[in-house]
């Protein structure tokens, strides 16, 4: 599985330390159920989930996303109040 980090989120992340909070509370949210029991025992979501969100969010095709549309998403998936 790949995981996608977007080019210029750490340096995005640097000017703005406080979009850390929101990726992280996103991030919390897209782990995988039972995560602690299989390795690398990392909150990372599914990876068939996270295919599926990458392309609803940018197409099958892959197209690149922006740092500050990661961070638009994490903000609006913080925003929402739905528990899981």
């Amino acid at each position: 599985m790949t995981w996608y980090w977007p080019r210029g989120l750490g340096r995005h992340l640097r000017h703005h330390p406080g979009d850390a909070v929101a990726l992280a509370r996103a991030g919390w949210r897209l782990r995988r159920r039972g995560w602690w029991h299989l390795a690398p025992f990392l909150p990372l979501p599914d990876p068939r989930y996270w295919s599926f969100r990458l392309s609803t969010a940018v197409g099958p095709g892959g197209a690149v996303v922006t740092p500050e549309a990661v961070v638009d998403a994490a903000k609006w998936s913080v925003r929402q109040r739905v528990g899981r």
